[in-house]
């Protein structure tokens, strides 16, 4: 079994410039910079006959070239506990149209459609009951985080391996954006 998932990565410099701002939480289990990437479709454990398929029709996929800007902080909650944090993405039709396109392709290679509505993000850390005073203190303090635009040329098929220190993604393959 092999553990799937599709991305975008970051340009190495504003993985650096998130990384900074990732402390001051406790109780806050900060994704190591090297694995922040924008999620299009976590796809989970498939048996490794069938990555094949998921990489033909991934190499399919026919989107344009964008620019991609994150904006502003936020946290995802279950029930009332915030569970992750998270830097957002500004409006955009082509990470959207991307999206769709992957979701597609992941149709055609069998997989099950994804249920939940697609929420553009960078996750920055996991939640173990932090204080609210200091998760508070967080995200006021960096509420107006904005990057500068970034190319977003390709898109990339992950592999993620569990381990005691934290997930380690390995690219498996990436796919060059064009004219649809």
């Amino acid at each position: 079994m092999i553990r799937l998932f599709v991305g975008i990565e970051l340009p190495d410099a504003l993985k650096e410039r998130l990384a900074g701002i990732c402390n001051g939480v406790p109780g806050a289990k900060w994704v190591k910079p090297e694995n922040l990437h924008l999620t299009l479709r976590f796809i989970g454990e498939v048996d490794e006959g069938r990555f094949g398929d998921i990489d033909a029709a991934l190499s399919a996929v026919r989107a344009p070239e964008f620019e991609l800007t994150l904006s502003g902080i936020g946290h995802f909650a279950s029930g009332k506990a915030p569970r992750v944090l998270w830097v957002g993405v500004e409006k955009n039709e082509p990470l959207v149209y991307l999206q769709g396109k992957v979701e597609a392709a992941c149709a055609r290679a069998g997989l099950e459609s994804e249920r939940r509505k697609f929420s553009p993000h960078i996750t920055l850390a996991r939640l173990n009951n932090p204080p609210a005073s200091r998760l508070g203190a967080f995200l006021s303090g960096n509420s107006l985080f904005k990057s500068a635009p970034f190319s977003v040329e390709e898109f990339t098929l992950f592999s993620s391996f569990l381990a005691r220190g934290g997930a380690i993604h390995r690219a498996e393959a990436d796919y060059r954006l064009g004219a649809p």
